[in-house]
């Protein structure tokens, strides 16, 4: 599967529809009790980009960008509007939003993620897509110049100029997208229906990169 670092119109996909979805399977035994597991270690996203349509400009937008990715065939970047910050939606990103690793004095690449806390229960998230600019880092605190790393925006990597000593804390703080795909290859629209308020339904989901 081939991968646009392109991002899918945001002024589309503001106001669609979607979130995580886990997958789980339930065994109810005969005493009542349940056994559940899951296969997956990490939740995938999926959206609906016909709820952004507003126009038929929109329209031909969207079908604009759904033919150069050829349908299913290649993914691109998608703006979560209810999820694409290190921190909360209100928030400015702070280099010490996120803990991304503890120093050894030889590691000089650090992988971006992003916790989800609850209780006592939390869950990490790779981050492989961040926007290329937000990226802000700090050790131990101390937010470093841009000089002194750098990020493949690609694969969500902070590469240090000179290893963090040992010990040391290491965070992040960022704007990011998520990598889809259109999980159709057909967009079926009709002038008459979006006019009537009927928007085409184009399913997005979430992929592993």
């Amino acid at each position: 599967m081939g991968f646009h670092e392109v991002r899918f119109p945001t002024s589309l996909s503001f106001g669609s529809a979607g979130g995580p979805v886990r997958r789980t399977e339930v065994v109810t035994l005969a005493n009542g009790f349940e056994e559940r597991n899951t296969p997956w270690a990490h939740s995938r996203r999926r959206y609906d980009a016909g709820m952004g349509m507003r126009s038929l400009d929109d329209v031909a937008t969207l079908i604009a960008f759904f033919e150069a990715r050829q349908g299913q065939l290649n993914g691109f970047r998608w703006k979560d509007w209810a999820d694409f910050k290190s921190c909360l939606p209100s928030e400015t990103v702070a280099a010490t939003d996120q803990n991304i690793g503890t120093g050894d004095g030889s590691t000089q690449v650090f992988a971006l993620r992003k916790r989800y806390a609850s209780g006592t229960e939390d869950y990490e998230r790779p981050i492989t897509k961040p926007v290329d600019g937000t990226v802000r880092v700090a050790v131990d605190g101390a937010e470093q110049p841009p000089v002194a790393f750098g990020v493949d925006a690609v694969r969500g990597l902070v590469t240090f100029i000179l290893p963090p000593s040992a010990g040391a804390s290491v965070s992040a703080g960022f704007e990011f997208d998520v990598p889809v795909r259109f999980d159709t290859d057909q967009i079926i629209t009709s002038v008459s229906s979006f006019q009537a308020g009927d928007v085409p339904d184009v399913p997005v989901l979430e992929v592993r990169v």
